[in-house]
């Protein structure tokens, strides 16, 4: 019996430690299950968004491409993000009336959301930022007349009388507030004024807007007033600096030249991320009357609206319902005389606005009757990389000294070329001095003179 009772005694003792294993084994499967699970995480989130602005915004945002959109009372910019309410899942309202096409910015999500870690319970991701309101674009686009805040009065005043005081070139360059930096290698590179060549008279100004994120760059306004005390060449106007305002800015420009600089010769206007040979374009020059109509470009033609939501061009049927815009110059640089420039002034102030300004001088053109001409030295595409050479690098002085303008090129990449050109030991075989006799009037080889292509056939180009 004591045996007996020895040996219960001891089988007691196993099953209760057998039990407690697996009451302990229960409880860590069930730790591990609510853990998987995610109920022991806070149900309130804090997300912090990056700016969904392109390059031409500001200063530290990224893109503005940049920046770029309209006044409150007339159109609306990409929406730069701020801090959400502490709250589940919220969204921000987009900033006043309306807010720009979602190409860049999506992109630009897309790119972050590659370094976070997805979740298990993430939804269908949020859109970067609303579509743009083109019908509150339509109800405000006749607010066409903005006040100038910064003005150079004196820009086209260069000493005797008027007309021979004109300058011979101005050159306008468009502008955000925050690209002080693009601004500053402009004005040390192409865009330096002073005398040229036969004594031709170069001006220059940049074309600004109000900046539509004033909390990204603090005392934007303190910085355009001093920049424009130590280099008089800023002109500012009171609508917001978007995408869709830069056909205002536009119409404002070519009024400025009319009341301001009537005499002017000859203009380039251009973008601030260009390459621009400015001796060619005296070249190209010689001969040509101011007095007379001249438009001159990389001209696209049998161009179709584009209906692709995501796309920064996008255009719905009820704002443009034709199937071809008329034929336009790439908005990266052109030149245009005196003359015509007077003559766009007028006839912009009877079409309609367009949200695309490239676009809306070409339909400036039309009105008038002037067929803007193409030149092979513009390149706003960039410079294509030859097929039969994949690998010949583009970025070379030797094709960029024979050319005008070239588009799109980075701050340090300006500042390199235009060292690289100017250097007296630069030596390029088989090719002859640009400056060694005018440029030709011509096109491909066994391309008629005035012949046009569709832009729409050209191979992809490369950009730098």
């Amino acid at each position: 019996m004591v045996t007996m009772r020895r040996i219960l005694h001891v089988k007691g003792d196993v099953m209760c430690t057998m039990l407690l294993l697996v009451l302990f084994c229960l409880l860590l499967y069930a730790r591990q299950v609510v853990l998987s699970s995610g109920w022991d995480r806070p149900m309130w989130k804090l997300e912090i968004h990056g700016s969904t602005s392109s390059s031409r915004t500001l200063l530290g945002t990224s893109g503005a491409k940049v920046g770029q959109e309209p006044p409150g009372q007339f159109l609306s910019s990409p929406s730069e993000s701020q801090l959400p309410p502490c709250k589940p899942q919220s969204k921000s309202k987009p900033p006043q009336l309306k807010s720009k096409p979602q190409a860049r910015s999506k992109g630009k999500s897309k790119s972050r959301q590659k370094n976070v870690a997805p979740t298990k319970t993430a939804g269908k991701p949020l859109p970067t930022m609303p579509p743009f309101d083109f019908e509150g674009y339509l109800r405000e686009k006749d607010n066409r007349d903005f006040k100038m805040l910064i003005d150079q009065p004196e820009k086209c005043h260069i000493g005797g009388a008027e007309e021979e005081a004109a300058p011979y070139m101005l050159i306008a360059v468009k502008s955000i507030a925050a690209d002080f930096d693009k601004r500053q290698v402009v004005r040390r590179t192409w865009g330096k004024e002073g005398l040229f060549q036969n004594g031709v008279s170069i001006r220059t100004v940049f074309l600004l807007g109000v900046p539509r994120n004033r909390t990204a760059l603090p005392l934007w306004d303190r910085l355009l007033t001093y920049e424009s005390q130590t280099f008089r060449d800023i002109l500012l106007w009171d609508f917001d600096d978007t995408f869709f305002n830069l056909t205002l800015k536009e119409t404002h420009f070519l009024k400025w030249v009319n009341s301001s600089c009537p005499h002017v010769k000859f203009i380039f206007k251009g973008d601030a991320d260009v390459y621009v040979n400015v001796e060619n374009i005296l070249e190209m020059l010689q001969g040509q009357k101011p007095d007379e109509d001249l438009f001159v470009g990389d001209i696209i033609i049998n161009a179709k609206p584009i209906r692709r939501r995501s796309s920064k061009y996008y255009v719905p049927e009820f704002i443009y319902g034709v199937g071809l815009y008329p034929n336009y110059a790439g908005g990266g640089g052109f030149v245009m005389s005196g003359h015509t420039a007077r003559r766009l002034s007028s006839a912009c102030q009877q079409v309609e606005l367009f949200p695309i300004d490239d676009v809306f001088l070409g339909m400036c053109l039309q009105l008038i009757g002037i067929k803007p001409l193409r030149h092979q030295g513009f390149r706003t595409f960039g410079i294509p990389r030859p097929s039969a050479a994949p690998h010949l690098q583009t970025f070379d002085p030797c094709f960029y000294r024979e050319l005008m303008v070239v588009h799109s090129l980075n701050v340090p990449q300006i500042w390199l070329m235009w060292n690289l050109l100017h250097d007296p030991k630069l030596t390029c075989h088989n090719r002859t001095n640009p400056t060694s006799q005018p440029f030709k009037w011509k096109g491909r080889v066994g391309e008629a003179e005035g012949e046009e292509t569709d832009y729409g056939e050209k191979q992809v180009f490369v950009t730098h």
